[in-house]
């Protein structure tokens, strides 16, 4: 946990020891502020007061978006500015100084693993059953302190492990030092809940995982499961056996996989895809959601720039809300073919967003109503991406039923 200074020299000494395992970092960068709210610039997304100081924590760490090129990032308090270079797999601490007096130790991490933290010398194979429940979640079931079981869903699209509030409160032992919030008679603190010390889903343990809160989940599941809990390893996703399977080192790739380079922009996973209507081809960048239920969502913007047809058939208008509560409008029109490195779906239900796109800037999405029509894996070690058709392939889309 930060200290609050007693004296500015006695806190470098002690900044002095606490990075110690950062050789380029004998002495620990100071910037000053009177403001807890913190605007940063992550590789040139600027975000105004996205970060709120923490004296109590310490460090209170910043993941930078993931890539694995070197970039800058800056951080501008009220009065005081600091901008650092962030290399893939590196740490840099520095201290901001809130009104003279709170020392906020600070951590602007690369989302990328340091090479020693990849375990490239053990070689594991962690196997965890899902289900595809009937709102196309690739559904887990994760066992937590031993006592507890939720059913969470695996979200490329998503971050680290959140948990559903209500599922907290009703069907966890978390809450268990609040009995009057469990009698319903107070509000949960739930910053206060319980620590959870194991979370085990099928074969792979996790030993005091950092979990969150969140209101907005997948239909019918009691939390997720970001994908980056999985850096810096192999991610198989097969929707023929019903298994993820956590590899720490690429496995031997099977006939019928097409290999192809996993982009990222803002730490979400990307591939490339293309529409061919009437003659003229669509090409685009989609996010991949698999905690989405639909087929694919088009960015209002990219639709407009790319003179998508308007002419296609409308199945329907809807209200779609993100992960974060965010509320859109839609709607729903028949694309007659799209194209996913050599394999061509036809007929696919396809979202329209009528007003701008809830990640800030123009991409597409996937949802699972298409990925699960493909097993895949996903190599977080080098950014690539392996997709072959599965016996899903052909079945009937979730809007068109």
């Amino acid at each position: 946990m930060r200290k609050k200074s007693l004296a500015f020299i006695i806190f470098l000494v002690s900044a002095s020891l606490w990075v110690q395992s950062i050789p380029a970092q004998s002495k620990l960068p100071v910037i000053r502020a009177t403001s807890k709210k913190v605007s940063i610039n992550d590789g040139g997304y600027f975000e105004k007061d996205r970060w709120t100081l923490s004296p109590k924590v310490r460090p209170d760490i910043f993941t930078a978006d993931r890539t694995r090129k070197t970039k800058w990032v800056t951080f501008y308090t009220d009065i005081d500015s600091i901008r650092v270079k962030v290399n893939p797999g590196t740490r840099y601490n520095f201290v901001i100084l809130l009104n003279s007096t709170d020392s906020c130790y600070t951590q602007i991490a690369s989302a990328i693993l340091p090479k020693n933290k990849q375990n490239n010398n053990i070689e594991t194979h962690d196997t965890i059953p899902f289900t595809l429940s009937t709102h196309n979640a690739i559904a887990v079931k994760a066992v937590i302190n031993n006592i507890d079981t939720l059913t969470l869903h695996f979200d490329l699209s998503a971050f680290d492990i959140c948990l559903l509030k209500s599922a907290i409160l009703t069907k966890t032992h978390l809450l268990a030092n609040q009995p009057d919030a469990l009698a319903g008679k107070v509000k949960p603190n739930f910053s206060l809940m319980n620590k959870v010390t194991k979370l085990q889903m099928g074969s792979m343990i996790l030993t005091n995982p950092n979990i969150y809160t969140t209101e907005v989940t997948a239909r019918d599941m009691d939390g997720r499961l970001g994908y980056n809990i999985f850096e810096g390893k192999i991610v198989e996703i097969n929707y023929d056996l019903g298994l993820l399977i956590i590899h720490s080192k690429l496995p031997k790739i099977v006939r019928g996989y097409i290999r192809s380079e996993l982009g990222f922009k803002r730490s979400f996973g990307y591939i490339n895809g293309t529409f061919a209507i009437t003659g003229k081809k669509y090409k685009g960048d989609f996010f991949m959601d698999t905690g989405s239920e639909k087929a694919i969502i088009l960015d209002s913007t990219w639709v407009s720039n790319n003179h998508f047809p308007t002419n296609l058939k409308v199945i329907k208008t809807t209200i779609l809300s993100d992960p974060r509560g965010a509320k859109y409008e839609t709607r729903t029109v028949l694309a007659p073919n799209f194209t996913l490195y050599h394999t061509t779906l036809t007929n696919i239900p396809t979202l329209i967003l009528g007003n701008q796109n809830p990640a800030g800037f123009p991409i597409n999405f996937l949802g699972n109503d298409v990925l699960k029509r493909f097993n895949m894996i996903l190599d977080l070690k080098t950014d690539h991406i392996y997709l072959k058709p599965d016996k899903l392939s052909a079945a009937v889309y979730y809007d068109n039923l």
